[in-house]
């Protein structure tokens, strides 16, 4: 008999090698019907896996995500049995589950394409009615690479000679074999409803220089009307696309002169992301930080020193080399070692610290080029960087304090779907990592510790820390339901000691500070994309480029259309003028389009009264105001926003 402990503390006996299927059907049938797969010891099983020692178990429904997760990788190996019965020959990749579905890449002997997709999804259906069993085997090395050399299969023979013997399994569902560790549910007869959304290349293996593969993307779901949903928030999704309204409002664009993932911000983008940087120099203002710049180049000796290279530097651009032999320098992929150069340029006391250092720092990252992804997937993004340099007793309170500046703005902007994620080290896999476990133990701690006297909403991640030091992520869910990583911060002991940083303290010895990485708002990049498709390019009026467009009903109405828009500039209203020779019903709309706050149209009664008729947007026409009523109204409008915002500080 073997002791199972469920997530209630409660204990039951089972025979060894009970299935958790079979632990959840005796707890009720609708339990074992709604599970998709299970924890064992904190390990995501398959259903049908047999527990032979004293275990902690969990079950995992479609709500959770490692639900989910099963759910969807079950989907991958769907759609590779109906690609291997449609298209004989085909050789496969790679079909894991992600974020929303699943995708598989495959090397096709003839073209896949957007068309075929209707009926790859039927034979999808037509299987998964077979309520074909997962079956798992596992498998030596040695049987492994003859099964799939056999079958003719390079890809998942790369695979294997990468892998240890005695770590390898194979699943079978129906006709298909697969190299996979799982899990995997119990059957395919969950999954009700089917949708392949996309094709398109990968290089095998993330490498530009290996064969480019098809990959088609799909979701799955076990009620149709869940599929219904999803894609009715993906034409939402469409619709909200910012690298659709970033074209339309004349945000930024791209040019393929200037290189792949370098965005150029166009003037009302650029004002955007002024006013944001604006707002967050206003808040760091109040909470004590200093303003520095550093170089957009450093020597490569610098990002040796702080480990950035030896981690990142196959995937930052290459070494730029000077005319003397052996000088050579990096495009800046990180901010932090040049900001513990500036904590080093002169001796510290205890008295000084906390020292706050704060860039909106560019930095340079090789991604590849199938991974780019508008202005949140780039190669060259600033980031709203931070560094504290604090003692141990004063790095709880300065954390906390982070949490603060970081829920603030969501409040501000109204991201208010959030939860904290507790990223920590893999436990089993440290030398990914740099630091002493002693170090690493106090820096998780102190994390964890301030998230609990917060009260956030958390979950912890294991094997999602940065390689010098544990941090806090928040995971945001915008106006349609999808998450996005916003804002992180960081507790680092490991760069102080690389860098030999030091204070004196009040013993008159040194000692060494502990840094406090930070980007509220992650990367400008990101977060006017994710601000974008949230508010759907309808930005708050404290934040818009353009507050108000004035439209004169003719040409004849120019000139006082130019007096209107003079006036409103000149008391900080941020006003442009539409004198298009188009009838005024097309400026409207192309304005409304444009997600302008207020519309002004004038003709001969406003001219001749010091009047603008004012159209609001989504609320459409607000009668007529004198210059000097509406200048007033504007300015109330952003002065109330103003005040709310400064309301909201938890300062």
């Amino acid at each position: 008999m073997i002791k199972i402990t469920f997530p209630d503390g409660n204990i039951k006996e089972f025979a060894k090698g009970t299935t958790a299927y079979q632990i959840a059907e005796s707890i009720s049938p609708r339990l074992a019907a709604d599970s998709l797969a299970a924890s064992v010891n904190g390990t995501t099983v398959d259903l049908n896996r047999a527990i032979d020692e004293d275990a902690s178990i969990k079950f995992y429904k479609w709500e959770d995500a490692e639900g989910k997760h099963a759910f969807w990788h079950t989907s991958s190996h769907l759609l590779a049995e109906a690609l291997e019965a449609l298209y004989p020959g085909i050789k496969f990749g790679i079909g894991p589950a992600i974020e929303n579905g699943f995708y598989y890449d495959v090397d096709c002997p003839v073209p896949i394409t957007e068309a075929d997709l209707p009926k790859i999804e039927q034979k999808m259906i037509e299987l998964a009615k077979g309520k074909e069993e997962l079956v798992r085997t596992e498998v030596s090395k040695a049987d492994a690479l003859k099964n799939f050399t056999e079958k003719g299969d390079p890809y998942k023979v790369e695979l294997i000679r990468d892998l240890e013997d005695g770590t390898i399994s194979f699943y079978t569902n129906g006709a298909f074999t697969d190299l996979c560790r799982g899990p995997h549910l119990p059957n395919t007869a969950p999954i009700k409803a089917i949708k392949l959304t996309s094709v398109a290349g990968a290089y095998w293996r993330g490498d530009e220089k290996n064969k480019m593969l098809t990959r088609i993307y799909g979701i799955s779901f076990p009620k149709k009307s869940m599929l219904d949903e999803y894609l009715v928030m993906l034409e939402e999704a469409k619709k909200r696309d910012h690298r659709k309204l970033g074209k339309e409002l004349e945000l930024f664009f791209f040019s393929q002169r200037v290189g792949q993932g370098l965005p150029l911000w166009l003037p009302k983008g650029a004002a955007l992301r002024d006013r944001l940087e604006q707002f967050l120099r206003g808040v760091q203002k109040a909470y004590g930080y200093q303003q520095v710049i550093t170089p957009h180049i450093g020597n490569k000796d610098l990002y040796i020193t702080s480990g950035h290279y030896a981690k990142y530097g196959k995937d930052s651009f290459q070494p730029i080399h000077t005319p003397i032999e052996g000088e050579e320098y990096l495009l800046k992929p990180m901010n932090c070692p040049h900001h513990c150069e500036i904590y080093r340029s002169k001796p510290r006391s205890y008295k000084d610290l906390p020292v706050r250092l704060a860039e909106f720092g560019t930095v340079y990252r090789y991604e590849q080029s199938g991974e780019l992804h508008g202005l949140t997937r780039v190669r060259g993004f600033t980031q709203d960087d931070a560094h504290l340099f604090v003692r141990p007793d004063q790095l709880l309170e300065e954390f906390e304090k982070v949490i603060d500046i970081v829920l603030y703005i969501f409040k501000t902007l109204k991201f208010d779907n959030y939860t904290a994620q507790i990223s920590l080290r893999d436990p089993n896999n440290r030398e990914k990592y740099i630091g002493s476990d002693e170090n690493w133990e106090k820096a998780e701690s102190a994390i964890i510790q301030a998230v609990k006297e917060k009260g956030l909403n958390a979950v912890i991640e294991y094997g999602e820390a940065a390689f010098y030091g544990p941090k806090l992520d928040f995971m945001v869910k915008d106006a349609i339901g999808r998450k996005w990583q916003l804002g992180t911060i960081q507790v680092d002991y490991n760069l102080p000691e690389r860098f030999d940083l030091t204070y004196k303290g009040a013993d008159d010895k040194l000692h060494r500070p502990i840094m406090i990485h930070r980007a509220p708002f992650g990367s400008m990049e990101r977060f006017v994309a994710v601000l974008l498709e949230h508010t759907a390019g309808k930005f708050p009026l404290w934040l818009s480029p353009d507050q108000v467009v004035v439209l004169p009903i003719s040409e004849k109405f120019n000139s006082y259309a130019e007096k209107v828009c003079e006036f409103l500039n000149a008391h900080d209203v941020r006003t442009q003028i539409d004198d298009r020779n188009e009838k005024i019903g097309r400026k409207i709309r192309d304005n409304e389009l444009k997600r302008i706050p207020y519309l002004l149209i004038v003709g001969e009664k406003e001219e001749a009264d010091g009047l603008v008729s004012v159209r609001a947007q989504g609320e459409g026409d607000k009668g007529q105001m004198s210059l000097e009523a509406f200048k007033d109204y504007i300015l109330d409008l952003v002065r109330q926003e103003t005040e709310a915002n400064k309301m909201n500080t938890t300062k």
